[in-house]
């Protein structure tokens, strides 16, 4: 496990508080002064600036042609609804890299590069935009469709990255316990895949020590982080922060919610395949 730099500041932790990464503020000045894109369908200078990260123009070509990946395998396969225009930049773009934008920013050389997870990944994403954002990065993508497994790895390829990317054609809860990823990443991250309880099942197991998950969420109410603080305990690990932001363009609101393991996680879990998201974790038994 190599040392990562930590998403939350000190200055981030109020005393008696949850840690919490500092919400986008409501009255943001950049909000809503220019179009995210320009003329040729390219991001703003804007755009970069409400993310918090600007790509090199190696980066940036390489996104580029990740959109020209995405819209042939597309027409094929189905990947995706967002690939054109807005639809990809911000649905897909600046929702994979915001949440991780101070890891983005604070890239310090690496004696052994950082292992990151996408599990659920789809039509390769966050995974390949991560992968383009931290070229020093391993990244694994896991996803249980074939066709798909298939097209992300031949995108991945074409952009130059399949040395980096590796794709894995499973069920998620094999993953977890297979001997090369279980407690191997330093993160790994899930967008828009299931309840948070059945995600955290999947993605703890599959933490280094100092690993951390992180759950990729539309809408956050108290509801949903009773249910997720209840599994939790079970699985040996907690919130370690909460992070909201308003995306450009008025295209919504997200939340990134960051867990730590606390204990390896109990050789329980995950549990075979589809019981996970037929019996979530922590879920209250019903009365008979």
């Amino acid at each position: 496990m190599v040392n990562r730099p930590d998403p939350l500041q000190p200055s981030d932790r109020p005393s008696g508080s949850e840690p919490r990464l500092p919400d986008t503020p409501p009255g943001d000045p950049l909000r809503g002064l220019s179009p995210a894109l320009d003329g040729q369908g390219l991001p703003t200078p804007e755009f970069w600036a409400q993310l918090g990260w600007m790509p090199q123009a190696s980066q940036l070509q390489c996104l580029v042609e990740l959109q020209g990946q995405l819209r042939h395998w597309n027409s094929r396969l189905n990947l995706s609804r967002l690939v054109e225009g807005e639809d990809f930049w911000i649905g897909q773009i600046f929702d994979s890299l915001w949440p991780l934008v101070p890891l983005l920013s604070q890239q310090p050389p690496q004696a052994v590069p950082l292992q990151l997870i996408d599990v659920g990944t789809g039509g390769g994403f966050p995974g390949l935009a991560i992968a383009i954002a931290l070229p020093e990065a391993q990244l694994t993508l896991v996803d249980s469709v074939g066709r798909k497994v298939e097209a992300v790895r031949s995108m991945a390829a074409s952009l130059g990255l399949g040395d980096r990317v590796k794709l894995r054609c499973e069920r998620v809860e094999r993953t977890g316990r297979s001997r090369d990823c279980r407690g191997r990443f330093d993160w790994a991250m899930a967008r828009a895949v299931a309840a948070a309880p059945v995600v955290a099942e999947y993605l703890v197991p599959l933490l280094a020590p100092q690993g951390r998950a992180l759950l990729y969420r539309g809408r956050w109410q108290p509801g949903d982080r009773a249910d997720l603080d209840r599994a939790l305990p079970l699985l040996r690990a907690e919130v370690e922060a909460v992070q909201g932001r308003e995306l450009p363009a008025e295209r919504g609101v997200r939340h990134a919610l960051w867990l730590r393991p606390l204990a390896p996680c109990p050789d329980a879990y995950p549990r075979a395949v589809g019981v996970p998201l037929k019996a979530p974790i922590g879920a209250p038994v019903s009365e008979p």
